[in-house]
C-alpha cells in the first residue's frame, strides 16, 4: 500500500523547487519575447544566435561555430542552409582540407547587424532587472554552464 505520509511528499522533487526548470523555463520566455522582435527580418532565435557569434567572429569554421554556440553539427547544420539559402551566409569548403566548411557572413548578413543593433535594449526594457543585475545573473550562468561542461563526458559534447 503506498505511504501516504505528507512529510514524505513535501520530500519528494517539485517541478518548481527545480533549477533546471526555472532555467528551462525562462529559456522558453526568452526566446518567446525575442519572436516578434526578430520576425521583421525572418529571423528564429537560434539563427539570431548565430548571427551575433559571425558578427564577433566571421569566416570560421563550423565546428568552431558550433563550439561556441554549444551545438552539435547535426544541429547546427541545417540551421546554417536554411541561413544560406535566405542570404545571410555562405558555406565554403575549406581549401586547405576539403572535410572541414567554413562560414562566411555575405553583405546582407553584415547589414543585418544594424538593423537588429536595438534589439538587446529592447530586451533591457522589458526585463524587471537593472542593467547591473543582469550582467551580474549572466555572469553567475556562464559560470554555472562553464562548471557543468567540465561534468559532460567528452563524446557528449
Amino acid at each position: 500500500m503506498p505511504r501516504t505520509d505528507s512529510s514524505l511528499s513535501d520530500q519528494l522533487p517539485r517541478l518548481d523547487n527545480q533549477l533546471c526548470f526555472a532555467l528551462y523555463s525562462a529559456s522558453l520566455a526568452t526566446t518567446k519575447l525575442y519572436k516578434p522582435l526578430l520576425q521583421p527580418w525572418g529571423l528564429t532565435y537560434p539563427q539570431y544566435l548565430v548571427m551575433l557569434a559571425l558578427w564577433e567572429n566571421d569566416d570560421c569554421m563550423v565546428s568552431e561555430l558550433g563550439e561556441r554556440l554549444f551545438l552539435d553539427s547535426g544541429t547546427l547544420t541545417p540551421l546554417l542552409k536554411r541561413m544560406e539559402s535566405a542570404g545571410w551566409l555562405q558555406r565554403q569548403r575549406d581549401s586547405a582540407d576539403e572535410r572541414r566548411v567554413r562560414i562566411v557572413l555575405t553583405a546582407a548578413g553584415r547589414e543585418l547587424r544594424e538593423k537588429l543593433a536595438g534589439i538587446p535594449e529592447c530586451m533591457l526594457q522589458q526585463s524587471p532587472c537593472t542593467l547591473s543585475e543582469l550582467q551580474a545573473l549572466r555572469l553567475q550562468l556562464q559560470q554555472w554552464r562553464d562548471h557543468l561542461v567540465t561534468l559532460i563526458p567528452p563524446a557528449s559534447h
